[in-house]
C-alpha cells in the first residue's frame, strides 16, 4: 500500500513538473518567432516543414488515427505543434474559385462555393478594378468557409496552345499575366486570407510535367517565364508561392537555388512562405533522383522551399535523420521555419476567426455573370448579326455543349458550385424561344453521353483523361425543316482540359470531322434561307478557327464563363451587354504556325524527358508580328458592338529621363455603350542584340462610354519597361535610340504612333548570373 502511495505521489510529481515545463515553453504570438525556433525539437521542426498528408482531400473521409479535418475537400495545411502553440491552417484550391466537398460527416448542411470563369476568361476582360472584385468576392468564401490559403492564382505562360492548363492561365504575354495576378490577389487578400501564386516556374505543359526538364536561355526565362511572377509578387505581395514540379536546366524548381534565393529573395524582396506543388518531391512521384533515396528533401530545404507539400512520411523520416546528423544547413531549416511561423501569424486560424460557413453566394453569382460578359470577346459580327434582339422567332440550338454548358476546366481548377446555367437555360431565362424539337432529341442525348462519359472516368481513376463527346448526328432534312422554320441557328463549340494531360492537335486543337459536319450542315441550310449563324466557343483555351469561321456569320467566344455561363452570353447575345473582351493570346492559322510547335511537348515524342524552348523570347505575338506571320486573330483582338476612335496622343516629353508619360483620347463615334481596351506597344531599338517587333508595355480600359462620350487615358512608362534582359551583362538595360510608342485596339490594329529617344544607355537593373543552360541549344532570333 505505502510502495502505491509512493508510485502515486511520483506520477503527480512528474506530471505537475511535465506541465510546469509545458508553460514555460514559448507561445506562438506570445513570444518572438525565433524564440519559438530555439525551443523547437528536431521532430517539432520536421513536423511543420513536412506537411500532415491530405486527409479530407476531395471528399476523402480522414482514416482511422488521423486527426479531423477543418474543411471536408481542403488540400492540406501545416501541421501543428501543441506544445508552441503553432496551429494548423488550412490550403485550398483553386484559381476559378474555393474547392471545398459539399457535404461534410455528420452535417446535413450543405456547402457550395461560387465557380467564377476560368484565368483565359478573366484576363480576356484586361479589366484589373473588375478582377479585383472577383477576387474580393472570392476572399469572402475562403475566409467563411475556414480556409487560410487559396492556391491560386496560376499565371504561367501560355507557351503552347496544347497545355492542358491554360484555361487556368492568363496570357501568352508577362505584362497581361502579372497585372491581372496582381489585381486577383489584392481583392482576396482584402480579407486578410493568403493566396498561392503557381506555378513557378515554367510549369507549361502536362505531359511529364512531374520531370520534364526544362531547357530555357535565361534572357527568355526573366522576360517572358518569370516577369509575370515577378510584376505579381512586388505589387501585390502573395503570401505564399507555390514551386513548380518540373526541372529547369537539371534541377527541379522546389529545390533551384537561382530560382528561390537568388531571384524570388535576394532579387525581388520576397519574405513569403514559399511551399511544394503537391507531392513536388515525394520519392517515386516527382523529385526521385536516379538512385530512388531522398535526398531531393535536403536540396529543397537548403534551396529555400520552406514547406514541403502534402508531405510524407518518407519526407520526415528522411529530413530528421539529416537535422540529427547535421547533413542539412542548420541556418536553412531556421530560416524556412521562420518563413512559415511569420506565415501562421497573419492567418485567421491565429486569430480565432469565427467563420461562418455562409458566404454571400447569390452576390457572388452575379458577381462572377458580370465578369463572364466583359471576358467574351466577339470574334466575328457579319452585318451586326449580333446583337439578337428578335425574340418573336424561335432559335435553332445546335450542339452538345448547348444543353450542357461547360462552367470551368477538370482538376485544382474546378470548383463544386451549386448549379450551372446552360446555355439553354440562359436563352429562355432572357425570354428567347427555343426549337423544342431540338430541346427534346438533344437532352436526353447528351445525359446519356456525359453519364457514359463519367462513367469511363470514374473507372479510370483520378488520372484518367478528359474525352469530347462526340456531337449528335444530324440529318440534313431535319435541318432543312428547322431552316425553314427558325429564325436563327446558334451553335456551340465546347472544350474541356485539366490537369495531368495536354490536349490534342486533333480532335481538339482542330474540329472533328462530326462538329465540322454539323456547321457545314446547319450553315448550308440556314444560309440557304437567308437567315444567320452564330458560334458559341465554350473553351478554356485556342482552338482553329481559320478553316471554318467564314461559314458562319458571327463568332462569340464565351470561354468557360463559371456557374452563370448560360446567363452571362444571353446577356452578350441579346445586347444587355456590349462585349468588350480581347484576346490575351493569339489564334494561329494552323497548329504548326506556333513558334513552340516543332518543340512540344519534348524528346522523345512519347515520353518527353526534355523540353527546349528554342523559340527563345519569340512567345505568341513576339513570333506572329516579328516574322509576319499571319494569325487567325492576333493578340489584343477583339470586335464591340460600337466603334471607337483614337486620338490626341501626347507625351510628356519627346526625350525619356526617368519616365515618360503617354495620353491618348478615345471616343465611341458608334450608336451603343461600351468598353475599350486600349493597348500600349513599344518598338525599341536593337543595335545591341535582337528583340521583338513590338512589345505590349501597358494597356487601360475605358469606363463605360456612352455614345460620343470620350475618355482620356494616360499611361506611365519607366525604365524598366524600355528595357531588355542582356545575358552577357547579367543586366536589364533600356538601349540608347528612338522608341516608337504604338497605341492600338490589338498588336496588329495600331490606331496611332509617336517617337521619342533616348540619349543615353540605362542599366536599369543588375541582377545574379543564373539559369545556365545545361546544354548547347540555340534559339530563335530576329
Amino acid at each position: 500500500m505505502k510502495m502505491n502511495k509512493l508510485k502515486l505521489l511520483a506520477f503527480v510529481v512528474l506530471g505537475s513538473l511535465q506541465l510546469a515545463n509545458a508553460q514555460k515553453a514559448p507561445q506562438l504570438g506570445k513570444a518572438s518567432v525565433d524564440e519559438v525556433i530555439q525551443a523547437m525539437t528536431p521532430e517539432e521542426k520536421v513536423e511543420l516543414l513536412v506537411g500532415p498528408g491530405m486527409p479530407g482531400y476531395a471528399g476523402l473521409v480522414p482514416l482511422e488515427g488521423e486527426p479531423d479535418v477543418r474543411v471536408l475537400g481542403q488540400a492540406g495545411g501545416n501541421e501543428e505543434v501543441k506544445r508552441l502553440g503553432i496551429p494548423k491552417t488550412v490550403f485550398a484550391d483553386g484559381p476559378a474559385g474555393l474547392r471545398i466537398q459539399p457535404k461534410r460527416q455528420n452535417n446535413p448542411n450543405t456547402y457550395y462555393a461560387t465557380a467564377f470563369p476560368v484565368g483565359t476568361a478573366l484576363a480576356s476582360s484586361w479589366n484589373t478594378d473588375l478582377i479585383e472584385e472577383v477576387g474580393k468576392a472570392m476572399g469572402e468564401e475562403v475566409k467563411e468557409y475556414g480556409v487560410d490559403v487559396l492556391l491560386a492564382p496560376a499565371l504561367n505562360i501560355h507557351r503552347n496552345p496544347l497545355n492542358g492548363r491554360n484555361f487556368e492561365y492568363y496570357s501568352e504575354d508577362p505584362l497581361v499575366s502579372g497585372k491581372i495576378a496582381s489585381a486577383y490577389i489584392k481583392g482576396i487578400q482584402s480579407h486578410d486570407v493568403g493566396t498561392s501564386v503557381k506555378h513557378f516556374a515554367a510549369n507549361n505543359q502536362e505531359t511529364n510535367r512531374l520531370s520534364v526538364n526544362a531547357h530555357i536561355s535565361e534572357r527568355a526565362m526573366r522576360e517572358i517565364y518569370l516577369r509575370g511572377f515577378e510584376i505579381a509578387i512586388k505589387e501585390a505581395n502573395p503570401w505564399t508561392v507555390m514551386t513548380a514540379y518540373n526541372k529547369i536546366e537539371g534541377t527541379y524548381a522546389s529545390a533551384n537555388e537561382d530560382l528561390l534565393i537568388k531571384v524570388l529573395r535576394d532579387e525581388w524582396g520576397y519574405k513569403g512562405m514559399v511551399m511544394t506543388d503537391w507531392f513536388g518531391g515525394y520519392p517515386g512521384f516527382a523529385a526521385i533522383n536516379e538512385k530512388g533515396s531522398v535526398s531531393d528533401v535536403i536540396a529543397q530545404m537548403e534551396a529555400g522551399n520552406d514547406l514541403l507539400m502534402p508531405g510524407t512520411k518518407a519526407q520526415k523520416e528522411a529530413l530528421l535523420k539529416a537535422i540529427k546528423e547535421g547533413k542539412v544547413d542548420e541556418a536553412a531549416i531556421d530560416r524556412n521555419l521562420r518563413h512559415i511561423l511569420n506565415y501562421i501569424l497573419k492567418t485567421p486560424t491565429v486569430e480565432n476567426y469565427k467563420y461562418s460557413d455562409n458566404p454571400d453566394l447569390k452576390a457572388h453569382a452575379e458577381v462572377t455573370r458580370n465578369a463572364a460578359t466583359e471576358g467574351m470577346v466577339l470574334l466575328k459580327n457579319e452585318e451586326k448579326t449580333l446583337p439578337y434582339t428578335n425574340k418573336s422567332g424561335t432559335v435553332a440550338l445546335f450542339g452538345n455543349t448547348s444543353y450542357d454548358f461547360i462552367a470551368g476546366g477538370t482538376g485544382s481548377g474546378d470548383v463544386n458550385e451549386a448549379y450551372t446555367v446552360s446555355l439553354l437555360e440562359g436563352l429562355k431565362n432572357a425570354g428567347y424561344s427555343i426549337d423544342q424539337d431540338l430541346e427534346k432529341t438533344y437532352v436526353p442525348f447528351v445525359k446519356a453521353a456525359t453519364e457514359k462519359e463519367m462513367k469511363r472516368r470514374a473507372a479510370e481513376g483520378l488520372l484518367a483523361a478528359v474525352q469530347r463527346i462526340p456531337e449528335m448526328p444530324l440529318a440534313k432534312e431535319m435541318v432543312t425543316e428547322k431552316a425553314a422554320s427558325s429564325e436563327v441557328a446558334v451553335i456551340t463549340i465546347g472544350r474541356n482540359a485539366g490537369e495531368q494531360h495536354d490536349r490534342k492537335i486533333n480532335n481538339d486543337f482542330y474540329l472533328g470531322q462530326d462538329e465540322i459536319k454539323m456547321i457545314n450542315t446547319v450553315s448550308d441550310a440556314f444560309h440557304a434561307e437567308g437567315k444567320k449563324v452564330i458560334v458559341i466557343l465554350n473553351i478554356g483555351g485556342v482552338i482553329e478557327t481559320a478553316s471554318w469561321k467564314d461559314k458562319v456569320d458571327a463568332v462569340l467566344l464565351a470561354w468557360q464563363p463559371g456557374q452563370e455561363g448560360g446567363n452571362s452570353v444571353a446577356d452578350v447575345i441579346s445586347g444587355v451587354k456590349n462585349p468588350s473582351g480581347k484576346l490575351t493570346m493569339t489564334f494561329p492559322m494552323d497548329y504548326n504556325n506556333e513558334p513552340s510547335a516543332a518543340n512540344f511537348p519534348g524528346v522523345p515524342a512519347n515520353d518527353p524527358k526534355e523540353v527546349f524552348y528554342k523559340e527563345g523570347i519569340y512567345v505568341g505575338y513576339r513570333y506572329f508580328n516579328t516574322f509576319n506571320v499571319k494569325p487567325s486573330y492576333e493578340f489584343g483582338f477583339g470586335e464591340s458592338y460600337t466603334t471607337f476612335e483614337y486620338s490626341d496622343i501626347a507625351f510628356s516629353s519627346n526625350n525619356f529621363k526617368d519616365e515618360i508619360k503617354v495620353s491618348v483620347k478615345v471616343t465611341n463615334t458608334g450608336n451603343v455603350a461600351g468598353k475599350e481596351v486600349v493597348q500600349v506597344y513599344v518598338s525599341a531599338p536593337s543595335k545591341m542584340l535582337d528583340k521583338p517587333s513590338e512589345e505590349l508595355r501597358a494597356f487601360g480600359k475605358t469606363k463605360l462610354l456612352q455614345p460620343g462620350k470620350s475618355q482620356k487615358l494616360t499611361f506611365t512608362l519607366k525604365a524598366k519597361d524600355l528595357a531588355s534582359f542582356v545575358d552577357a551583362k547579367s543586366a536589364w538595360i533600356a538601349e540608347k535610340g528612338t522608341y516608337t510608342v504604338k497605341i492600338g485596339a490589338s498588336s496588329l490594329d495600331i490606331k496611332t504612333a509617336e517617337n521619342f529617344n533616348l540619349a543615353n544607355d540605362i542599366t536599369v537593373e543588375k541582377v545574379n548570373n543564373t539559369f545556365d543552360l545545361d546544354v548547347d541549344m540555340e534559339t530563335l532570333k530576329n
